[in-house]
């Protein structure tokens, strides 16, 4: 029997970026996965106060060399690689100059959130989905951790899921406390369109004028891991009404349950 396929795919991971909780969790999380026998790969952003030197990334031609669309412009899309310290999993890295080569990852030096981090999620959402097809690598569950990861569950719902390198993968949202959605414009609905899909399919990411990323993602996710804390009580409330399989995370066993919990949602 094969061996099961986990991506990750996250807004941070330490040692490259130390944020919060998600930076702790995913730096645990994937190497325990990937010493259990699971084929891991994880991918995040490439922000500009990433030392690329220090932690040893470099390109992956093979993979680089497509462009994104993200309000109707084109953006080339560029990956590169480092193996995690400590471990022979390897982290892939999304760069785009314009949207990450910046000292800073969601906020200013005057700690003012950017104004184009809808595009950067957005820019980052589609990348992750072209690069695991251009991978041909099949993953079994799809983990994204952090709210700018949140597009990513509808889009395997809506648009991938045909495709035979998703067909068969389970998505699993982890649900944590706070975004940066109340900063958006209205034209992110616009921006976070692809394909075929139609104002529906985003209906869950909007509750009149405000954006619910957390909201949306649980819809089409398959299953959720609710965060240690959540103090919006809407998010708090659809994480009680969600009908699938879930689970809250444990800071001191989430390392046995999240492993548990997969194999609870590939084998049902």
């Amino acid at each position: 029997m094969s061996k099961q396929r986990i991506l990750y795919v996250t807004q941070e991971m330490s040692p490259y970026t130390v944020l919060g909780e998600i930076s702790t969790i995913v730096n645990q999380l994937a190497p325990h996965a990937y010493n259990k026998g699971y084929e891991v790969r994880v991918l995040m952003p490439r922000y500009g106060l990433i030392n690329e030197r220090r932690h040893k990334l470099h390109e992956v031609v093979r993979l680089s060399g497509m462009n994104i669309i993200v309000d109707d412009d084109d953006f080339p899309l560029i990956i590169k690689v480092a193996s995690l310290p400590g471990s022979r999993m390897q982290v892939y890295f999304l760069d785009n100059e314009e949207f990450f080569k910046r000292k800073f990852i969601f906020e200013d030096a005057d700690e003012k959130p950017f104004e184009d981090n809808a595009d950067r999620m957005v820019f980052f959402c589609k990348g992750v989905m072209e690069t695991v097809k251009k991978f041909g690598w099949a993953p079994d569950i799809i983990h994204c951790h952090g709210w700018m990861t949140s597009l990513i569950p509808m889009y395997h719902n809506k648009i991938y899921k045909q495709d035979p390198i998703f067909q068969d993968a389970k998505m699993v949202y982890s649900v944590n406390d706070g975004s940066l959605s109340e900063t958006f414009k209205s034209d992110f609905f616009d921006k976070a369109m692809i394909n075929n899909l139609e104002e529906e399919d985003l209906a869950a990411y909007r509750d009149g004028d405000k954006i619910t990323l957390h909201e949306g993602a649980m819809k089409y996710a398959d299953g959720i891991i609710a965060g240690s804390v959540i103090s919006d009580e809407s998010v708090q409330k659809s994480i009680d009404a969600f009908a699938n399989p879930k689970i809250k995370h444990d800071d001191e066993v989430f390392l046995v349950d999240y492993l548990e919990y997969y194999k609870s949602l590939t084998s049902s």
